[in-house]
C-alpha cells in the first residue's frame, strides 16, 4: 500500500508519517519548498518518497496522488493572524478541493481529511460539543476556523460524487514535535519561560498528539464515509492546563485571572499598534482572545467506540512537550 500524507513536516502529520512507517508501509510526502524538515529526517528512505509541491499548486498535487491507495489530508495553513487571510482560504479551502479532485482523479481508494474542533459547534448551555452539535459558518470566529469549515464542506461533498472520505476533527494536541510551534504549544513555551503572568477563564480539549496520528489512521482503516471523528480526550480549564504544568515542570503556575475584558483590551491595543500601525505580526493575534471566551469542551466518544481511539494520558503528553521544547533549545530561562 502506497499512502500520501500531506503535511508531514508539521506537528500532527510527522506522527501520522512515523506511525506509517512503523506498520511498514510506503508513504509519499508532500513537502513544500523551504519547509524545515527535521520532523521528518529520521524516516526510513526505503520506506519514504518526498514530493515537492504545495497546496497552491494543482500541478503538484495531480503528481502526488498518482498511483496512491490511501490520502491523509494534514496539512493546513494554521494562522490566527495573516496580512492577506485570503491566502488561508486558498490552502485550506481551494487547495482541499483541488487535492480532493486529484485524489478523485487517480482513484484513490480511502481519503482521511484532517479538520478541526474549530469548524464544529459549542453548546450553549457550557456542555461539551459533539459532531452533531449544530453550528452555521456565522459561528466561525476568524479567518482560520472559517476556512476549515468550507474546508469540510468541501470534504463532504467528494463523498458525493464517489470518493471514500472520513473527517476527522482533532482537539488540541499536545507532545512532541510541535516544531512551529502551534498556538497551544506555544501556551506550553509562555510557561516555561515565564512569560505567562496570568491566564484567562477559558478551557479546552487536551489529547496526546500520538493519538490523534493513531485516530487519523485508525479512520482509514476503520470510520465511515461522511462521517465526522472528534480526536480528542481531556476537557480542562486554563487553570487546570496551568496546574498540570506547575507539578510537571515545579515552576509556579500563574495566580492572576484575568477577566476577560481586561485580555479582550490588552490585546486588541497590542494588535491595533502592531498589526496596524507597525505593520509586523503581533505576539497574541486578537482572533486567540476572542476564541478564548468560549470553553471548547468536546466528546469524542464516537471515535473511541466507533474507531478505537486511544485515551492516553494528557500529563504525560504535556511532560513529553516540555522534555523535547527543552531539548530543541525553545526554553531560554
Amino acid at each position: 500500500m502506497l499512502s500520501l500524507v500531506t503535511g508531514a513536516t508539521g506537528f500532527i502529520g510527522s506522527h501520522v508519517a512515523r506511525l506509517l512507517e512503523q506498520r511498514g508501509e510506503k508513504i509519499r510526502l508532500l513537502v513544500r519548498a523551504g519547509s524545515r524538515q527535521d520532523n521528518i529526517a529520521r524516516l526510513d528512505p526505503s520506506l519514504t518518497e518526498i514530493i515537492c509541491g504545495d497546496l497552491k499548486d494543482s500541478k503538484s498535487l495531480i503528481e502526488a496522488a498518482r498511483g496512491c491507495d490511501r490520502l491523509y489530508h494534514v496539512a493546513a495553513d494554521y494562522r490566527l493572524w495573516a496580512r492577506d487571510p485570503q491566502e488561508l482560504y486558498k490552502s485550506n479551502v481551494d487547495g482541499t478541493r483541488s487535492l480532493l479532485q486529484a485524489a478523485l482523479d487517480a482513484g484513490v481508494e480511502r481519503v482521511v481529511y484532517t479538520s478541526t474542533v474549530g469548524a464544529l459547534g459549542i453548546p450553549k448551555d457550557g456542555t461539551p460539543g459533539n459532531e452533531d452539535t449544530p453550528v452555521s459558518l456565522d459561528n466561525m470566529i476568524g479567518n482560520y476556523k472559517r476556512s476549515k469549515y468550507l474546508a469540510e464542506i468541501e470534504a463532504a461533498s467528494f463523498v458525493e460524487k464517489g470518493l471514500s472520505v472520513v473527517i476527522v476533527n482533532p482537539s488540541t494536541p499536545v507532545g512532541e514535535m510541535d516544531i512551529k510551534p502551534t498556538p497551544t504549544g506555544q501556551i506550553i513555551l509562555d510557561f516555561l519561560n515565564r512569560r505567562l503572568p496570568a491566564f484567562v477563564d477559558t478551557g479546552l480539549n487536551l489529547v496526546d498528539v500520538r493519538d490523534v496520528a493513531q485516530g487519523i489512521i485508525l479512520a482509514g482503516d476503520n470510520g465511515k464515509p461522511g462521517r465526522r471523528y472528534i480526536l480528542g480526550n481531556q476537557n480542562l480549564s486554563m487553570q487546570q492546563m496551568m496546574q498540570m504544568l506547575d507539578e510537571i515542570t515545579g515552576l509556579s503556575a500563574p495566580k492572576i485571572r484575568l477577566p476577560y475584558a481586561a485580555a479582550w483590551l490588552a490585546v486588541g491595543i497590542e494588535n491595533l499598534v502592531v498589526d496596524k500601525i507597525l505593520h509586523i505580526e503581533p505576539a497574541h493575534p486578537f482572533e486567540g482572545v476572542q476564541m478564548a471566551k468560549y470553553k471548547m469542551f468536546f466528546d469524542a466518544s464516537r471515535a473511541v467506540q466507533e474507531l478505537g481511539l486511544p485515551q492516553s494520558s494528557v500529563s504525560e503528553a504535556l511532560s513529553r512537550a516540555v522534555e523535547w521544547f527543552k531539548t530543541n533549545g525553545y526554553v531560554y530561562r
